[in-house]
């Protein structure tokens, strides 16, 4: 009996080792977990230590795991983060300090905690972290991070340019060490800067002749890009400044300290090749300094010595833009530090006009012209025909009916002079009445009884019309440009005749009609531009009586403008209302029946006229670039648009569509790339080929 209780005792001791952690002391854990579910794995855990856990459908398995060790109540928790981190789990806390139990994958979309640089969370447990990178792109580093992190599993690196920092999810453990490694590179990345002072040469020389040198370098095969330093000018203090790594910063400095050496002989012919100004504009500007330094040496300097007069040849060529100059050493550093201030990169100016006109007139007539055969009628001017001219035309449109003419016979002698004769009908002549009918405008319409008649004249005008220009230039600093878009009328300047009316012949000037603007913009040191602007919009609005007549609108103004702000250079807001009421007296006056004797025209218009400028400061060609490629965008885009719309008579298949934008010519291919395209779709046609003859005899032999 004693055996037999031991043997059970034991058995059920051992079976309770599989499946449940044994509680050595109140802060001490030995676990011992044996193909046991995970789900009863986190209940037993979360008993031990007395939190509540959900554990998610999706998690499903069994957990094998031993601990030899005793644990405390952190390294037991730790203990139970390794045993999921393994598992393909992971444990989220919430902040009502309920854990969720979820996979990996999941977790990095769950609300786990951002952590910064002073956290304590270490092990298993996942959070995020963002990381500032001051000296590195992060868009270089992150695929280098992305290599060392579970991107399958709950780790994800993600960068954000603007800010230039990186965004780190995973177990506590990753990140830390994915900050590690950022932190050294950082570090590795920070270059320090060196300023170089030159004596005698020339900051701007000295730099290409460093850059040549480093192009050269760059094209051996195995040459670091870390190792060529960053090299710039500083025409101002005549200094070099070297940005880099050491090394790379010594031997730059040492290269520049052995060319920095004064000329050995008195006289030097150097040669300017020049980026941005003209060469024949700098002569008269560098003559000009090279006397007054001159003249300054002199009034310094004893007679004995100042008789001696210094020669210095200032040349320009053409052909290649250069300015060649000979002079002593010193009188060409002056006026090569007066080359590199003016040989700058000038600013342009894009300047945009918007135009906008609105127009809207209204116009009501409505009147009564009475009229009597005896000759009594009242006329009103409330249109261009008039009852008169109406009844005038009515009477010329009678035609005349037929009738039997009788004999003409002789009064001497009764004899017949003229026989008698049926005389045709003759039509009427309508032209006089299509022609007053023809400038009648609205409606029309009369009434006749007896010996009087009545018309009655109604019209009902409305004229809205809303115009916009918006023409662009783009032209350098301090140079004028001009615009023109319209066409050329000819106007009539004079007119003679020879002798006796012989041989007339009459004088014609074309004057230019249209858009035009005339700009001459000048950039200061701030943020605004000064521009001189001439702004003409003109039109033919009809004929007169010696010529035509043009509508014009200009405006000529001097204005301050910053960058990229609209200003309005003028505008006109013109409202005109006017009523014209005509009756008979005493008559016209009677209420309603009054009506019948009068005649109203009541007339509005108004027009809104504004002329708004914005001027855009290019300073570098990027700006530039995107400028011109958002106006080659919206012009595209605008004939996509007119292409899917179609035409509705006519096939649109033919219609001009600008091409991509692109800054890069693409040239075709290669004889070789040619060849070896050529090669590849045979063999693929061949390979497909076998493919299908394959599959044919295997299911030949089937069957």
């Amino acid at each position: 009996m004693i055996k037999r209780f031991l043997l059970i005792l034991s058995t059920a001791i051992a079976f309770s080792g599989l499946c449940y952690v044994g509680q050595v002391s109140a802060t001490q854990y030995s676990p011992n977990f044996k193909d046991t579910e995970i789900t009863e794995f986190v209940n037993i855990v979360g008993k031990n230590l007395k939190k509540t856990m959900i554990v998610d459908p999706q998690v499903r398995g069994k957990v094998n795991v031993r601990s030899y060790d005793l644990l405390s109540e952190d390294q037991y928790y730790q203990f139970f983060l390794n045993v999921l981190e393994v598992y393909g789990f992971s444990a989220v806390t919430m902040d009502n300090g309920i854990i969720k139990i979820i996979r990996n994958k999941d977790a990095k979309t769950a609300a786990i905690p951002v952590v910064g640089s002073k956290s304590s969370i270490i092990g298993d447990e996942m959070v995020t972290r963002v990381v500032e990178v001051k000296n590195v792109t992060v868009r270089e580093l992150v695929p280098l991070l992305r290599q060392l992190s579970d991107q399958a599993g709950g780790g994800n690196v993600v960068n954000y340019d603007p800010a230039n920092v990186i965004m780190l999810t995973g177990t506590a453990s990753t990140v830390n060490r994915l900050v590690n490694i950022i932190e050294r590179v950082d570090r590795a990345g920070d270059q320090a800067v060196q300023i170089i002072k030159l004596k005698y040469a020339s900051a701007g020389e000295m730099v290409r002749i460093i850059e040549a040198m480093n192009k050269t370098a760059t094209g051996k095969a195995g040459q670091p890009t870390f190792l060529i330093p960053t090299i710039v000018a500083d025409d101002r203090s005549n200094s070099v400044i070297v940005s880099g790594e050491i090394k790379a910063r010594e031997r730059v400095a040492n290269l520049v300290k052995r060319l920095d050496n004064e000329l050995e002989t008195s006289g030097n012919t150097r040669v300017y090749y020049l980026k941005y100004s003209k060469a024949e504009d700098l002569v008269k500007v560098l003559e000009g300094v090279s006397e007054s330094i001159a003249s300054e040496e002199s009034a310094g300097q004893p007679k004995a010595r100042s008789s001696s007069k210094r020669e210095v040849s200032i040349d320009a060529h053409e052909s290649t833009n250069a300015l060649v100059i000979t002079a002593q050493p010193d009188m060409l550093r002056s006026l090569e530090a007066v080359i590199r201030q003016l040989d700058v990169r000038r600013a342009q100016v894009l300047v945009e006009a918007i135009i906008v006109e609105v127009f809207e007139s209204d116009g009501v007539s409505l009147g009564v012209q009475w009229y009597n055969e005896q000759g009594g009628f009242t006329q009103f001017t409330n249109g261009p025909a008039s009852i008169s001219q109406v009844a005038a035309g009515a009477k010329a449109a009678e035609s005349i009916p037929g009738a039997y003419v009788p004999p003409v016979l002789s009064p001497s002698n009764g004899e017949v002079v003229q026989p008698g004769y049926n005389k045709e009908s003759t039509n009427g002549d309508y032209s006089l009445l299509a022609k007053t009918l023809g400038t009648v405008s609205g409606m029309m319409f009369g009434i006749m009884k007896n010996d009087w008649g009545a018309i009655v004249q109604a019209v009902s005008a409305d004229t809205n019309s809303n115009i916009l220009a918006t023409p662009s230039i783009t032209t350098l600093d301090n140079e004028e440009a001009y615009f023109i878009v319209g066409q050329e009328v000819p106007i009539i300047t004079g007119s003679a005749t020879g002798d006796n009316n012989a041989n007339p012949f009459q004088t014609v000037d074309r004057q230019e009609v249209g858009i035009k603007l005339r700009v001459t913009p000048q950039v200061n040191e701030g943020n605004a531009v000064q521009l001189i602007i001439e702004q003409e919009v003109s039109s033919v609005s009809g004929t007169t009586g010696v010529d035509i007549s043009i509508n014009k609108r200009e405006i000529k103004t001097t204005v301050m403008a910053d960058n990229g702000d609209t200003v309005i250079l003028g505008g006109l807001i013109d409202e005109d209302v006017q009523e014209s009421v005509q009756k008979v007296p005493l008559l016209g006056d009677i209420p309603i029946i009054g009506h019948l004797f009068k005649s109203t025209s009541n007339s509005t218009r108004k027009r809104n006229l504004m002329v708004f400028l914005r001027a855009t400061i290019v300073r570098d060609a990027a700006l530039m670039r995107d400028i011109s490629e958002n106006k080659y965008n919206y012009i595209r885009a605008d004939q996509i648009r007119k292409h899917e719309e179609g035409l509705s008579l006519m096939s649109d298949e033919n219609m001009p569509i600008l091409p991509q934008w692109q800054d890069e010519l693409t040239l075709p291919p290669s004889f070789k790339e040619y060849q070896d395209d050529i090669e590849a779709k045979k063999a693929a046609a061949e390979k497909q080929a076998r493919e299908l003859s394959e599959k044919l005899s295997t299911k030949d032999a089937q069957e």
